[in-house]
This record gives structure tokens, C-alpha cells and sequence, in this order.
């Protein structure tokens, strides 16, 4: 979810993310996502499904690229060879752990989630920034969420008047523990059931609570047409997404399969969602799925792509290439996804972008980071694309928020 103080090195809720993510899925803690990476399963399932002779050119052509990209110094870099459908590139975010980066309506701002321990921000808070119009311009952030607890998965509402984003101020001022993985022997996620959506002015103002109930409710996004929130709660007794008009009203479950569904959006004509699921499929893995869930946790080290209908109808997987795939978004056509994915790295990291067909065929590598590349999302006019990395990060963890136009 929503993705992201440590997600995969951070929600694999801001992996989330929201995700978290997140992204922490998908949430959402970049840094937690750097760390997955180091600890993920090497279980080689790396299939595509594209067809044998595209996958190898595709192949040959990524290996060349990553040669050039091993001549040079990652940590002094922006722009990687290969990456040819981003052109300037911008950072906007210098330090700390940044991610979850999502435009406004109008496509002028950015609402994102921070970590920055020297800021005295302990643990992610939500922020808001005009996004500079000329290379000189800086970044500028405010924020938006109490300064209290744990925040995920923020968005502009319609309008772009407020922002909508969950917390668990409410529940505790102070910063949520953070599972002992050591103790547990595997990468985990919190699924912190005092997370609630709320919805405030961007200067934090007016701040309204939206869910009010004992059980996970994060990793909201907003349908492009303005009518519609998709979000992920564990109250069935699962963690499945739900549909709700932006009032609130007429509220829809739309998955039912076991595993944790989250980290979900709306395709550009909102009749869509694409999302990532863990869906365990043999017993040993729903055992484990569902005791980790009882203790409040997941393991998001294995997850897939699938897209349906925003009532849940022509569920369909789109990628099935193992280890763990996430952070997706509909590309401006509606007719390919892209993602990030760490099913080519042989110990759990690097993450890149990728970019498939919804189809599933047609897989495509768009970044050719070292660590870190997550949570990217097209802005409305599908002109530029903002995501998280750990590019010229000085050879430390952090993660921050670059911008680029997008080249089809």
C-alpha cells in the first residue's frame, strides 16, 4: 500500500499507495520496500507472457542497456540509459523517504507521502506541492495531514479543493510499532486496523473523518471522472477493495478471493481498476496467509497485476511473472499498465518500471535503477509521469520523488 518508509528499501500501506502503498503497501514505505527487496524468495518463477521470441529481444536489449548503466555512477545519475520513454527529467525531493506521489485534477500539484527523521517527521505525514513550472523552481511542500500517528495512500479529491488520505491520529498520536521481522523470520507489512480515511482542506483544515469502525481502511484513490473512491478493508474478514460513491454512498465490494487486494486505481475512462493481490493458492500458503493476517500482518513478496470491472465483473490477471509486482497505473490509452517489479533481480532487488498490455503480453522495461523505482503515475493530460527512487541518492537510503515527460 501504498509501496512506503521502508517497502521494498520503501508501502512494496507507501509501497503501500497506496501504493502501500505502498506502498506502508506497494504501503508504503520506500525504505521498508528497499528492505524487502534484500529478504524477498528467489523463487525464479520469471515467465512472461510474452511470446517467446519478444521476450528474448527484449531480453538481449535490457542486458545491453544495464551494461551501459554499470559504466556510469548510479548515485551521480537522473536519467539511465535505455529509459527512453522519460525525457527531462526532474528531481523534486532531496532527502528522506518520499514516495507516493500523485497529480491533481488539474495536473499543477502533487500530494505525497514523507518520512525524515532529521525534519523531526518520525513517521509518514502527507504533503502538498505546486509542481515547479522552470528547473530553477524548487519543490516546495506543506502539510496537509495532523503531524500525529501514521499517514498512507493520500489523492485529490475533485476539484482539488481537498484531499483525501488515511491516518491513525485518532487512535494514537504517536507512531505505530513496527513488526519485529527478525522475531518473524519474514518481510511483513503491518495491517494497522486504527487506519481511517479522512478528508481535509490541503492546508489541513476541515479535517472530516469518512470511516469510523475497528478495522483497515486505507489506500483510497479517486476515479478520473470525479464520482467514485476505491479503497481497501479488511473488515469482511479479508482484505478486499470497495467501491464507494465520493459521498460515500452506494458502497460495493468488489473482490472476494483470498489474499490481500490493494493498491488499486481507476482506468482513464473509470470503468476499470487495476490493482495487486497476493491471492495464495496452495495450503501451505493460505495457512500462512491467513495467520499472518490474524496477527495484523502480510507478506507482500509474492503479488500479481489483475484488472475488473469497478463492480468486480471480468476479473482478469494480467501478469504472472513471480516475486513481487505492484504500485500499477493505467496508461493515458487504457490499454497498458505500468508497474514496478522486482522479477528479474535474483535476491529481491532491484525494483524497475515495467510496462505490459493488459492482455498481459508486450512486456516492456521503461527504468534501469540499481535499488529502487516504484509508485509512478501518468498526469491527467498524460503528458508527464512522476514516480519514486533511490537514483542519485548520494549512495544512501533515501527515496525521492522525480517528474519527467513521457514519450510513447
Amino acid at each position: 500500500m501504498k509501496l512506503l518508509s521502508s517497502l521494498l528499501i520503501a508501502c512494496l500501506t507507501l509501497v503501500a499507495t497506496c501504493s502501500q502503498k505502498r506502498v506502508k503497501p506497494l504501503q508504503d514505505s520506500t525504505q521498508d520496500a528497499v528492505e524487502q527487496s534484500t529478504q524477498a524468495e528467489t523463487s525464479g518463477k520469471n515467465a512472461t507472457t510474452q511470446p517467446q521470441k519478444t521476450q528474448a529481444q527484449t531480453a538481449k536489449k535490457d542486458a545491453t542497456d544495464e551494461a551501459s548503466t554499470k559504466r556510469q555512477d548510479e548515485t551521480e545519475q537522473v536519467h539511465f540509459p535505455g529509459e527512453k520513454h522519460f525525457k527531462n527529467i526532474q528531481q523534486l525531493t532531496f532527502g528522506g523517504e518520499n514516495a507516493e506521489a500523485y497529480f491533481s485534477f488539474d495536473g499543477t500539484k502533487l500530494v505525497m507521502q514523507r518520512t525524515n527523521e532529521e525534519d523531526g517527521v518520525m513517521c509518514d505525514q502527507i504533503y502538498w506541492g505546486n509542481i515547479p513550472k522552470k528547473d530553477t523552481e524548487k519543490f516546495e511542500i506543506n502539510l496537509v495531514s495532523t503531524g500525529k500517528g501514521r499517514t498512507t495512500c493520500s489523492y485529490f479529491m475533485p476539484g482539488d479543493e481537498r484531499v483525501i488520505f488515511a491516518s491513525t491520529h485518532d487512535f494514537d498520536p504517536e507512531c505505530p510499532p513496527t513488526p519485529d521481522r527478525e522475531k518473524i523470520k519474514k518481510y511483513v507489512w503491518p495491517i494497522y486496523d486504527s487506519f481511517e480515511i479522512y478528508t481535509s482542506k490541503p492546508d489541513g483544515s476541515d479535517l472530516k473523518r469518512l470511516t469510523n469502525n475497528k478495522f483497515y481502511d486505507a489506500e483510497a484513490t479517486v476515479s478520473p471522472d470525479g464520482t467514485k473512491i476505491v479503497y481497501t478493508s479488511n473488515k469482511s474478514g479479508d482484505l478486499e477493495l470497495y467501491v464507494m460513491n465520493v459521498d460515500g454512498s452506494n458502497e460495493v465490494q468488489v473482490t472476494d478471493g483470498l489474499g490481500y487486494d490493494g493498491g488499486a486505481f481507476f482506468s482513464p475512462d473509470s470503468k476499470r481498476l487495476v490493482f495487486r493481490s497476493s491471492r495464495p493458492k496452495t495450503d501451505a500458503e493460505v495457512l500462512e496467509y491467513k495467520e499472518l493476517l490474524a496477527d495484523g500482518l502480510v507478506a507482500p513478496t509474492e503479488m500479481e497485476l489483475y484488472v475488473c470491472d469497478i463492480d468486480g465483473k471480468n476479473l482478469q490477471q494480467v501478469t504472472n511473472l513471480g516475486k513481487a509486482n505492484w504500485a500499477p497505473f493505467f496508461h493515458p490509452s487504457g490499454e497498458k499498465i505500468v508497474f514496478s517489479s522486482n522479477h528479474q533481480s535474483e535476491f529481491g532487488f532491484p525494483f524497475n518500471l515495467f510496462m505490459i498490455d493488459v492482455d498481459g503480453s508486450n512486456l516492456e522495461k521503461l527504468t534501469f535503477g540499481k535499488t529502487f523505482e516504484s509508485f509512478p503515475m501518468f498526469s491527467p493530460d498524460g503528458k508527464k509521469i512522476v514516480f519514486s527512487s533511490n537514483r542519485n541518492n548520494g549512495d544512501t537510503r533515501d527515496t525521492n520523488v522525480f517528474i519527467a515527460d513521457w514519450v510513447d
